[in-house]
């Protein structure tokens, strides 16, 4: 039976994207086909791959069976690729994209990303451009972009003229994004979190199993309301049956403003932060971490 669909918010051209979607980096062949067939079926609408995932052929089947079994229609999903660091150059854009597009076997997609900004390589802006050029054309909804930060969005935005409906950061407590996510508001831009659950890291913590006892639900479960109800976009990963449906089931309870700032502060706190690379070095990092979302 199929849990309550997420609510969507509006981005910045009117589109609806749905508020929880279904994360999909490192789920691979049948897995990952099984994976999103279940969540479609408990009423999962939002899936986000990416070239760099190398699923994007298994995603493709999974929601291609699903609509063909009559589980779902196309219109009712929304989904998201990004386009890779090697393609960042306007021909190599928009070859990407239709690579995206024909291993996901689909017309159009929802919404593309510039995956990472890559600031060493500047080309950003170039394939912005030309991820805007396919919006024209009707093949790709909405367009965005992952892991920028101000000073590239700045840029971004001045060269083009063009506000990105989305960028999708490492987001979690204890790295709240909160002046970033400030900058977003200001500016019309969505905020979408990947790694939510900080790699399960935080299912641990103190702060966290308090609220959760206190209002009868699981650590990740709190989380992810937290994450909801700061106003971001949330795509946690889980090739489980079980949670899978735990983490669509977040949309009817609230925390309280307390709450919500004892895990707000978590910012503040020795210990916590980025836990993944930084978007100004990386990927000409020394410590270079290839599961990067």
């Amino acid at each position: 039976m199929s849990l309550e669909l997420a609510p969507a918010l509006t981005l910045n051209d009117g589109t609806d994207i749905p508020q929880l979607g279904l994360g999909t980096w490192a789920l691979r062949g049948e897995e990952c086909v099984a994976t999103i067939r279940s969540a479609i079926e408990v009423g999962y609408r939002h899936f986000d791959t990416a070239a760099r995932y190398g699923n994007e052929e298994a995603v493709g089947q999974a929601i291609n069976e699903a609509i063909a079994a009559g589980d779902v229609s196309r219109d009712e999903l929304f989904i998201t690729s990004k386009v890779w660091n090697d393609h960042h150059d306007a021909q190599a854009t928009a070859e990407s994209f239709q690579e995206s597009l024909a291993k996901l076997g689909l017309d159009y997609l929802d919404l593309f990303l510039v995956h990472w900004p890559y600031p060493q390589q500047q080309k950003y802006v170039e394939c912005f451009e030309a991820i805007a050029r396919l919006q024209g054309l009707g093949t790709v909804q909405s367009i965005g972009v992952a892991n920028f930060y101000e000073d590239v969005l700045d840029d971004l935005i001045t060269q083009t003229g063009i506000v990105p409906a989305v960028n999708q950061v490492e987001l979690h407590p204890g790295f709240s994004q909160s002046t970033l996510r400030e900058y977003h508001d200001a500016h019309g831009i969505i905020t979408e979190a990947w790694s939510p659950l900080g790699r399960g890291i935080l299912l641990q913590n103190p702060v966290i199993a308090d609220v959760a006892d206190q209002v009868g639900r699981s650590p990740a479960q709190v989380i992810l309301r937290w994450g909801i109800q700061l106003g971001c976009i949330t795509i946690p990963k889980s090739a489980k049956l079980d949670r899978l449906k735990e983490n669509l089931n977040i949309f009817d309870f609230q925390l309280s403003e307390e709450q919500m700032d004892r895990i707000n502060v978590l910012d503040e706190q020795r210990g916590f932060g980025r836990i993944f690379d930084d978007p100004h070095t990386w990927p000409d990092s020394l410590h270079r971490d290839e599961s990067q979302a």
